[in-house]
């Protein structure tokens, strides 16, 4: 089976090739599609370094030409960053001029990269062949995946967090990870996990018990918030449930885009060095944890109709009654050759449903802006995000935004 990476220049990119290499036999041909040439140079030959060290029989080869990559791919990988860091850190910015967090996945700064993001990946997705599936780990993941589908393309999107917390919580408990079953809802970047199944016993209330004090310390979120709701929110919800504190440290340092740059680079150095054939250390710094085992399984399990189970980005089609059945949700589902079939989803609380609510909402309004541009609907998106909600932050953002990623919306020229 021939695999497709887009954005396969990323110093990420080892990471996920070492998952295909590692529990990914049917991978045959793996193509690394990326238009800078310097550096997919310098990662292609690294990752084609790490499938030799595996022993992995498949091919790996690197190329700019977008149709050689895509023509013949079973599955399409999609990784890009559009603006690369430089465009992150605006991203994670220019919005503190309004008092509202700066981060790459929601509020303004999340827009920003999907008003980049979904017109390239819509353009990659109708030059891919009609029958390949294709896997979404680009953020604004939610919002990236819901285009691609109203757009009619076999697409699921993939978030790290539920296989984080599956592999965290397994460890706690001593139990091998597969033995563990999430009752993870929400959308992408706004989930939570209410229940931690191990042999069909919630071990939830025991984790929160034994240990709210290290797992708030994990999500960064304070620890009355777990205990009142008897959940574990994803570290995104400390965005929300922690915003004008995030917005204060946010002033005081570095941004995470120029921090990840400086990592970046140092790997680059560490990639071209022939003699490195296993990942660096450093490599786990970059953020990603777990990616390539979700991906590997996710990607077996539409190809070979095994029915695993995933928590992956999906339609609603009724699952959370309260939402549209197009909206995109991200939740536990089984997986098979015909795509993701949420597993059944009981209510969730008011407080839970509220900000889902909110936020889906958002993101139709992102996906419309994306699509077709508009200066007002930019400024809908921002006015509704439940992290701006102002008209007077949402016009100021709204004009930074735009002056900022001129160069990147077609629709702006």
């Amino acid at each position: 089976m021939k695999i497709a990476v887009v954005g396969g220049g990323s110093t990420y990119t080892p990471e996920l090739i070492d998952g295909f290499a590692r529990l990914a036999p049917f991978a045959s041909e793996i193509v690394l599609l990326d238009p800078a040439h310097e550096r997919l140079e310098v990662v292609g030959a690294f990752a084609r370094r790490l499938m030799a060290a595996h022993g992995h029989p498949g091919t790996l080869r690197w190329t700019s030409d977008v149709d050689d990559a895509l023509a013949g791919a079973a599955t399409v990988v999609i990784q890009l960053r559009v603006g690369g860091q430089a465009a992150r850190i605006s991203d994670e910015t220019f919005p503190l001029a309004c008092d509202c967090v700066g981060q790459e996945t929601t509020g303004a700064g999340g827009l920003a990269k999907a008003l980049r993001t979904v017109p390239v990946v819509l353009d990659i997705a109708r030059r891919a062949d009609p029958g390949a599936w294709i896997v979404n780990f680009t953020n604004p993941v939610g919002i990236v995946t819901r285009a691609l589908l109203d757009h009619g393309f076999k697409a699921a999107g993939l978030c790290n967090v539920a296989i984080g917390f599956q592999r965290r919580f397994a460890a706690t408990l001593g139990v091998d990870p597969a033995a563990v079953l999430l009752d993870h809802v929400g959308l992408n970047h706004l989930t939570w996990e209410r229940a931690v199944y191990v042999d069909g016993v919630d071990q939830l209330p025991r984790l929160l018990s034994a240990h709210l004090d290290d797992v708030a310390a994990e999500v960064r979120i304070p620890a009355p918030v777990l205990a009142t709701l008897g959940t574990v929110p994803s570290y995104y919800l400390r965005y929300f449930y922690c915003h004008d504190l995030v917005v204060r440290e946010e002033r005081g340092g570095p941004t995470r885009g120029a921090t990840v740059a400086g990592i970046e680079a140092q790997l680059l150095r560490m990639y071209a060095d022939p003699a490195l054939t296993a990942k660096p250390e450093l490599l786990g710094q970059r953020g990603g944890a777990f990616y390539s085992e979700a991906a590997v399984g996710l990607i077996a399990s539409l190809q070979h109709d095994d029915g695993g189970i995933h928590a992956v980005n999906v339609r609603n089609a009724g699952t959370m009654p309260f939402l549209p059945d197009d909206a995109v949700i991200e939740v536990t589902c089984r997986i098979g050759a015909g795509g993701a079939t949420p597993l059944p989803v009981s209510p969730l609380s008011p407080h839970l449903r509220g900000l889902v609510g909110a936020v889906s909402a958002y993101e139709e309004l992102a996906v419309d802006a994306a699509v077709r541009g508009g200066r007002d609907r930019v400024y809908q998106a921002l006015l509704a995000h439940p992290l701006v909600g102002q008209h007077e932050q949402a016009t100021r953002l709204t004009d930074d935004l735009l002056a900022a990623n001129r160069d990147h919306l077609a629709w702006l020229s």
